[in-house]
């Protein structure tokens, strides 16, 4: 425990009344950001596809419509709560909060900013005590990420099951599929992450990244990154893998007996996880709040404090992948199910484990003294023969099915 509580220098020692305070602070603070961006987020997605639409968009409810997820909060708080005759009505109620819960656990170990200027590793001076920009920075920070990412499915699970209606049933199992198959690939994609960086510390992989050239999604050869992406897209059930919520075939998914406030929680955690996941991108992969430095060029907001600078750089690049994941929306279509799952389970995994393979062969080869060169080529060739075995195993399998029909 003392290992663990050591990270953050504010809980070094004796836990005093003012470490207590700042961490009850850095709740509230970790608390209310979550939900305030959730808010401004569900605004962000409407004025931006609007425009790609040529529409204008939420405009009536506050200046430019900002409060207009608000007054559509109000509405639903205030809306008649259902609960279907058949439900299991402990578990109906409970759904909601084990989907809507995990989005703001696995905002604690996001670092939110600090000082990254003169070597001081993001530390900030809060009421005399060094401390993180952060709630938790746990050694094992970014297995808490896939860990709460990972339990988010049973919120989904258990509120197709306890409706005690065969429709939001299916959407809730085909939903865990979708969510279960990608989780590999995201696994091993960050797995890269941890292999080049050598610390699962999300403070710690944000250090390693001082300038562009450091940034994991070079270090790691771009392809992590990419698979991490759609991985997480189709975690987030966003467009093009909402099969979650694909009406025209299943009513409504999983939430389809849902409604009042208890339909809102699942609709916060959806647009509260898309905030989380981009935060997670941007740490993982592109320095978290580290400012853009290229060769020995830093470039300086000017005007704001060293201890600002990094949220604001946060966030400015979170709103980049906020911006993709609302273009996403805007311009793919939905892919059929069977694509999606092909595409989880015969080109993600491969992709990110012959990749995560690649890099910890160039790993032993360095350690071991070997040429880099002939390390990779090696392996690269001994991942092609693999892949295509697979391939013809699934061709013969598919000739097996095409002659002698299903199985079942």
């Amino acid at each position: 425990m003392d290992a663990i509580l050591a990270v953050d220098p504010l809980l070094e020692g004796n836990l005093l009344w003012t470490p207590l305070l700042i961490v009850l602070l850095k709740v509230l603070v970790v608390f209310v950001v979550g939900l305030v961006a959730t808010m401004l987020m569900v605004w962000f997605e409407r004025k931006v596809i609007a425009g790609m639409q040529n529409r204008v968009g939420p405009n009536k409810a506050g200046p430019f419509g900002l409060l207009q997820t608000l007054a559509d909060g109000t509405k639903l708080f205030l809306k008649e709560d259902l609960i279907p005759e058949r439900a299991d009505r402990f578990v109906f109620k409970l759904a909601p909060y084990l989907a809507f819960v995990p989005a703001f656990l696995a905002f604690a170990i996001i670092p939110l900013g600090g000082d990254y200027r003169n070597g001081n590793g993001g530390m900030v001076e809060l009421f005399g005590h060094q401390t993180r920009v952060q709630l938790a920075d746990p050694p094992v920070g970014v297995l808490f990420a896939l860990a709460i990412s990972a339990i988010a499915v049973y919120g989904i699970m258990l509120a197709g099951w306890a409706s005690g209606s065969k429709y939001p049933l299916l959407g809730s199992v085909r939903a865990s599929a979708q969510m279960v198959s990608y989780e590999a690939a995201l696994g091993l994609s960050v797995a890269c992450v941890l292999l080049v960086a050598g610390t699962m510390s999300t403070s710690g992989i944000v250090n390693l990244q001082g300038s562009v050239g450091n940034w994991n999604v070079v270090t790691t050869g771009f392809v992590p990154f990419f698979i991490f992406v759609i991985a997480a897209t189709a975690e987030l059930n966003r467009p093009p893998f909402d099969l979650v919520e694909a009406e025209q075939e299943l009513v409504g998914g999983f939430n389809t007996e849902y409604a009042s406030i208890r339909f809102a929680l699942f609709y916060l955690a959806e647009f509260m996880n898309t905030i989380t996941m981009s935060a997670l991108i941007v740490t993982l992969f592109f320095g978290g709040p580290q400012p853009v430095s290229i060769g020995g060029t830093t470039l300086d907001i000017p005007l704001i404090p060293n201890a600002l600078e990094g949220t604001v750089w946060l966030l400015l690049k979170v709103l980049v992948f906020l911006y993709i994941y609302v273009w996403f929306r805007a311009t793919l279509p939905r892919f059929r199910y069977d694509q999606l799952m092909d595409l989880g389970w015969k080109v993600l995994i491969p992709a990110s484990l012959g990749w995560f393979m690649l890099l910890a062969a160039q790993r032993v080869g360095e350690d071991a003294g070997w040429d880099r060169i002939v390390v990779t080529l090696v392996t690269a060739l001994v991942l092609i023969g693999g892949y295509t075995l697979l391939q013809l195993a699934m061709k013969v399998s598919r000739d097996n099915r095409d002659r002698d029909g299903a199985s079942f």
